[in-house]
């Protein structure tokens, strides 16, 4: 079969690859309709998670129908549309038995990489490199689901795949933000990044009963979506003051919840961007924490942080005396989905969740390295490359 493989540093190419199989009892084989790429993958594509492999598949967000079952699977049968969850959960164990789905101890045959790194290991990811459990990415024709009675979700009848297929990553990663970073009615919220996380995020915000909720980014096109579909404020980082502007809008505070959608490779201006991007690219840390910082700094006293976008090793000048004399609860996670992907495919068929505008741009598998590069340089207004196998 075709897949969007990893082969290097900034370089990604169409191979052809084995059709996955049926391995184990749990295991379903899912023939991709849908795949989009992530903000995350960007950081794989530029090398800063080491534990890459030449030929790696990429992707972790899809939407597809199932061709096979293995024999233990009771959920699914062959023919069934599902989107599946991008993280590996088991279901069993005492992680999951507690919502802690990311946090899977059997999603991850790898655990011994992350132990190294992070002290223990989060569950598996699909496509996202051999530190989160080497697993073939959805960036091809068909993939292996393990545990597909716990990962895979039917799509209700006459929702979209255009709509559902950010129920696999997207949708419930912002939602978990706004979720456990404690939004409630009344509350003001900003929102660092404008991508498909971010937007998510302020959307759930809105639905959770917020006030107002701010999104900074610096894309027009992107803020624009967020104005016309999502039903938020915006801010421009490259033309405001953030912290002074968030100030003056919440009587002197601070916004109740900041949530950081950016991640490892924020952007921004002034020495401090200059100071971090050296250091990276100089390997003296291994991510970019600009929008974090500014977020802890913004956040009203006694407020809440929350950390959406994905970091992988350590960063320098962290604040954390702002954290503790401000008194913030700060939290992080990589995305529980299993916990809110039913609920999210509801709120999608009733038309109070829409996804399908962060789809800009769909194209055929092979044109994916392409996709790739105008998603990274955010050419021609792209927010995601979408690919069809």
């Amino acid at each position: 079969m075709r897949a969007l493989c990893w082969t290097g540093v900034n370089e990604l190419s169409v191979e052809n690859v084995d059709d996955p199989g049926i391995l184990n009892a749990q295991d379903a084989i899912v023939k991709v309709t849908l795949s989009t790429s992530c903000g995350s993958d960007l950081h794989l594509l530029g090398g800063y998670v080491p534990t890459m492999r030449a030929g790696d598949v990429l992707g972790h967000e899809f939407i597809g129908e199932i061709v096979e079952v293995g024999s233990s699977v009771t959920k699914h049968k062959v023919g069934d549309r599902v989107v599946v969850c991008s993280f590996i959960s088991c279901g069993q164990c005492w992680y999951c038995r507690n919502d802690l789905f990311s946090l899977c101890d059997n999603g991850n045959p790898n655990a011994g990489i992350p132990e190294m790194l992070w002290g223990q290991a989060p569950g598996g990811c699909y496509g996202y490199s051999h530190a989160l459990g080497g697993w073939a990415g959805s960036h091809a024709e068909y993939i292996r689901v393990p545990y597909a009675d716990q990962g895979a979700f039917p799509v209700p009848d006459g929702l979209s795949d255009e709509r559902a297929l950010f129920a696999s990553d997207a949708a419930p990663t912002g939602w978990m933000g706004a979720d456990l970073g404690g939004v409630k009615p009344g509350d003001t919220v900003a929102v660092w990044g404008a991508g498909g996380v971010g937007q998510m995020a302020a959307r759930a915000s809105l639905l959770l009963g917020a006030e107002r909720v701010i999104v900074i980014d610096r894309f027009q096109e992107r803020l624009t979506q967020v104005e016309q579909v999502i039903g938020a404020e915006t801010m421009n980082y490259e033309t405001s003051e953030v912290t002074a502007e968030l100030r003056e809008l919440t009587g002197g505070r601070g916004p109740d919840v900041c949530i950081e959608a950016v991640g490892m490779e924020a952007h921004r201006d002034g020495p401090d961007f200059a100071f971090d991007q050296i250091k990276q690219q100089l390997r003296l840390q291994t991510d970019r924490p600009t929008a974090v910082r500014e977020a802890i700094f913004a956040a009203r006293k006694g407020g809440s942080v929350f950390v959406l976008g994905v970091f992988g090793g350590f960063v320098d000048k962290f604040p954390l005396g702002a954290v503790m004399n401000k008194g913030l609860t700060l939290r992080s996670a990589q995305q529980h989905g299993h916990r809110y992907i039913p609920m999210l495919l509801e709120r999608m068929a009733n038309d109070e969740i829409r996804t399908e505008h962060l789809a800009t741009h769909v194209m055929p598998l092979e044109e994916g390295p392409q996709g790739y590069a105008m998603f990274k340089k955010k050419t021609d207004g792209c927010v995601r490359a979408v690919f069809r196998p």
